[in-house]
């Protein structure tokens, strides 16, 4: 992060210093000697954090956790949200079934059965947690995003006679 006169200065925007407008890529351009010369200096970048599961940092540079009670039902909330999207599509048929017996497809069935499944299993990790470092760590892992492997479209997999 790069400091004039106390402020930061952002890349790739223009900036006016001591009379003289200085254009959007004069940063990138200019070297640390012409950077230094009128003032400019680098510092590192503020840490980040995820906002998702911390409000920021302490005085001693620790993470500051949001409650983990909270972010469990939250989470358990948002995954249960996205089963019912992905079952959403197809209730239809469970409804016309019902309506005039008009049966599911088998891979319907299954396809229902399965994010049925990986809901329960990820409802199940993310209350497994004990701490908000835990939980952030397993939501943004590689497990918790993955549903199921995605099956090839016929209409757009090569066949073999191709």
């Amino acid at each position: 992060m790069f400091i004039l006169d106390g402020k930061p200065l952002a890349l790739d925007r223009a900036f006016s210093h001591d009379q003289v407008q200085y254009p959007a890529n004069w940063l990138r351009l200019a070297s640390p000697a012409e950077r230094e010369a009128i003032g400019i200096t680098e510092v590192p970048d503020p840490p980040t954090w995820d906002q998702r599961f911390y409000f920021g940092y302490d005085a001693d540079g620790n993470l500051i956790p949001k409650d983990h009670t909270q972010l469990v039902e939250q989470w358990n909330e948002q995954t249960r949200a996205t089963a019912n999207s992905l079952l959403s599509p197809t209730d239809w048929m469970v409804v016309r079934q019902a309506d005039n017996g008009t049966e599911i497809p088998v891979e319907i069935k299954a396809y229902r059965q399965l994010v049925r499944e990986k809901c329960g299993d990820k409802v199940t990790a993310i209350g497994a947690t004990m701490t908000t470092a835990e939980l952030a760590a397993y939501i943004t892992g590689p497990d918790y995003p993955v549903w199921f492997a995605p099956e090839p479209d016929p209409a757009t997999t090569p066949s073999e006679d191709a």
